[in-house]
Formats: C-alpha cells, sequence, structure tokens
C-alpha cells in the first residue's frame, strides 16, 4: 500500500510534495517526532510556524 502512495506522489505534472519532520516537545520534558507530506510551497510556511 506504500507503494502505491509514493507512486500517486510523483505523477507527472501533479503538485511537488515535501516530507517535513518537525521535533515537538512534550510537557513532560521529552521530545516527539511529527512527520508530515505537505506540498512543497507550504512547507515553508509550516516550519516557520505561521
Amino acid at each position: 500500500m506504500a507503494k502505491k502512495v509514493v507512486a500517486t506522489l510523483k505523477k507527472e505534472g501533479g503538485k511537488t510534495f515535501t516530507k517535513v519532520i518537525r521535533m515537538v516537545k512534550k510537557g513532560t520534558g521529552g521530545y516527539s517526532f511529527v512527520e508530515q507530506v505537505v506540498p512543497s510551497d507550504e512547507a515553508d510556511k509550516l516550519l516557520s510556524g505561521k
């Protein structure tokens, strides 16, 4: 199933996607990682926190 998702993300003429991995601090003092697949033009906005 994962191969099908990757194949659809690479269609010709479609949007370009970027995988963003962010480190988020938990309330207990530890950290966790959050992964998202977003369009490339929105990746900068996501990382800046706006």
